[in-house]
């Protein structure tokens, strides 16, 4: 069977920025867009070139297809064509692929809609973040409760089955009874995805800046401390497991055999490549896994002069993941998920030395009640998703020595 590729493809662009949000996006106008599209078609079509330059292999095979951002679904219908006849130009997709839009409730036109759905998208995913009118608004959301009832319904009715729906506890405002009511809302909907985050604000956003003067603006004085946002994690686990939508990794949720495909080669470390502003990839080389970056600097993105790693004219240089942070990746991305790590697969690939240097260290975490262990998996107890930063920092001081 052939090595199969997930493809991301970036679209930066947002009619509103989120006050909590630093990401590569913002709000641009339409010329801009349309520059971004060409030199991302150009990007997409000179990609086999450029990762054998780096010593990478880029399969042709591709299964699973992921538009995010930003807010893809503002592209225009003659903006998806043509990026749909770059990729079909350079890669097979298979006809069982899994194709993933994210939209921002009320911003995907039906032309557009309509023009997706013609390439292959068969999943959407809505950043509905509150069904609270007023928490969504807090943080500039441009969206109510009622729209994003609609839009569910609206892509159902265009044959979307796979949807999945974004939430974001800890909001400014946001209470214990408040993000009961958006959580049972999105159970209520039947939707077979959930994804849960906790609020966290960039100290270069607004809400961050603000947060850090401790003003008031931008609701900064009504953001619910740790602990409750915790708690709110906590209980989003217990809703939604109660109503069968299963928690298979920390921040995602879905209904038997809805998991997000694409999502799952991050995390199994799987090749897949990006397209466009701040995306990121890994593919396999004849040495190891190599990783790299575009740029997250639009004017540098769009600049001209020869492309540098897959089209950026600034990009982050490709780096050789060696055996030693092959194997830390391994053990930190596959505890994200709940089914864990099989010891008996890391001993087999990486042998014994390395993981019975970090052993101690994972009977600590045991005992310290963040990981439990069987004759073959080792994962994350529901303590240790909540604290999983803590986990995988002193993990990763056990692995010193490989460092």
């Amino acid at each position: 069977m052939p090595e199969s590729l997930g493809v991301y493809i970036s679209v930066p662009f947002c009619k509103a920025k989120c006050t909590f949000c630093n990401f590569a996006s913002g709000v641009f106008g339409d010329g801009r867009m349309q520059r971004y599209v060409e030199r991302l078609c150009g990007e997409i079509r000179g990609a086999r070139a450029a990762t054998e330059r780096m010593g990478a292999r880029l399969p042709e095979c591709v299964d699973t297809v992921y538009f995010g951002g930003g807010t893809p679904s503002l592209l225009t219908a003659e903006m998806v064509k043509e990026v749909f006849a770059a990729l079909r130009g350079e890669f097979e997709i298979a006809g069982e692929a899994e194709t993933t839009l994210e939209c921002a409730p009320g911003q995907l036109e039906e032309e557009t809609l309509g023009e997706y759905l013609r390439w292959g998208v068969n999943r959407v995913s809505f950043g509905v973040q509150s069904f609270v009118d007023a928490e969504s608004a807090a943080v500039g959301r441009l969206h109510t409760r009622a729209m994003c009832e609609e839009e569910i319904v609206r892509v159902r009715g265009a044959g979307v089955e796979d949807i999945s729906l974004d939430l974001i506890g800890g909001l400014p405002h946001q209470t214990r009874e408040s993000w009961r009511f958006s959580v049972e809302r999105a159970i209520e909907t039947g939707v077979p995805h959930v994804s849960v985050y906790m609020l966290e604000v960039d100290e270069e956003s607004r809400l961050g800046k603000e947060m850090l003067a401790q003003g008031s603006r931008y609701g900064a004085a009504a953001v619910p401390a740790e602990d409750e946002a915790a708690e709110m994690y906590q209980l989003a686990c217990g809703w939604l497991d109660g109503a069968g939508v299963r928690q298979y990794e920390i921040s995602n949720f879905a209904r038997e055999g809805r998991r997000s495909r694409h999502n799952l080669k991050y995390w199994r470390r799987e090749p897949y490549v990006g397209f466009g502003l701040d995306a990121h990839s890994m593919l396999e080389g004849a040495r190891g896994a190599v990783r790299f970056a575009n740029t997250d600097d639009l004017d540098g993105y769009l600049g001209g002069g020869e492309f540098r790693v897959l089209g950026a004219r600034e990009a982050v240089a490709p780096e050789l993941v060696d055996e030693a942070a092959a194997f830390e990746e391994s053990l930190f991305l596959g505890l994200r998920l709940n089914e864990g790590v099989r010891l008996g697969d890391l001993r087999g690939r990486f042998g014994d030395a390395m993981l019975d240097e970090v052993m101690g260290s994972l009977r600590e975490v045991e005992e310290a009640g963040l990981l439990e262990r069987d004759s073959e998996f080792v994962r994350l107890t529901a303590a240790g998703r909540m604290a999983s930063n803590e986990v995988f920092s002193r993990l990763l001081v056990g692995r010193a020595a490989y460092i």
